[in-house]
């Protein structure tokens, strides 16, 4: 058993759009709260996070606080979750430019981008066709990145569904897929054994 909290696998939860909080970052602080019920402790780099992500340039010799920070938390992580919002059909630009800022990890020894990592999908749209194509596009990625994503993957269609301050949705059964989600990561952590 852990001594204190900071001794808990972490969960690492990226997601949400600029401008407030969203239904994207809601859904997310959901499943995260899921995940933390199994025993872990969670991180969420939200849409307000992301947002102090300068585009990402695979040439710069620096990085920003904000990109070490956001790179050294998911290099802690035993397990993602990314949310995103389907935008055009496709994952967002923000979410896309915290993604790739992973590259950072390319030649980590012990774990290279999430090699091994579960990870789970969360989209949100206004209407059921981006829903799916934006987890499609999320399990490409996560794909390339090495990671496992989890059998389950939550769509969102917040034309139907409503989410408030309190950490609510209006469909029940919304909450229990968000949270089915934050279980599946947990569940499968244990494999991963993250490395510092």
């Amino acid at each position: 058993m852990a001594d204190s909290a900071s001794d808990l696998p972490l969960v690492v939860g990226i997601g949400g759009t600029i401008g407030g909080v969203s239904s994207t970052e809601r859904a997310l602080a959901i499943a995260l709260e899921a995940a933390a019920r199994e025993g872990f402790r969670t991180r969420m780099f939200g849409g307000a996070d992301m947002a102090q992500l300068p585009l990402y340039d695979p040439k710069a010799t620096t990085r920003t606080a904000q990109e070490r920070d956001f790179v050294d938390t998911v290099r802690q992580a035993s397990a993602l979750i990314i949310a995103s919002p389907g935008y055009h059909g496709s994952i967002s630009g923000v979410v896309k430019n915290a993604l790739d800022l992973l590259e950072e990890t390319a030649r980590d020894p012990h774990r290279p981008y999430l090699a091994d990592m579960p990870v789970g999908l969360i989209a949100t749209a206004y209407g059921w066709q981006a829903t799916g194509s934006t987890i499609a596009a999320l399990r490409s990625i996560v794909h390339a990145l090495r990671g496992w994503p989890t059998p389950f993957a939550a769509a969102v269609n917040t034309q139907l569904t409503k989410f408030d301050a309190e950490g609510g949705a209006s469909d029940p059964a919304v909450i229990e897929q968000l949270s089915l989600v934050g279980q599946q990561v947990a569940r499968f952590a244990p494999i991963a054994v993250p490395h510092g």
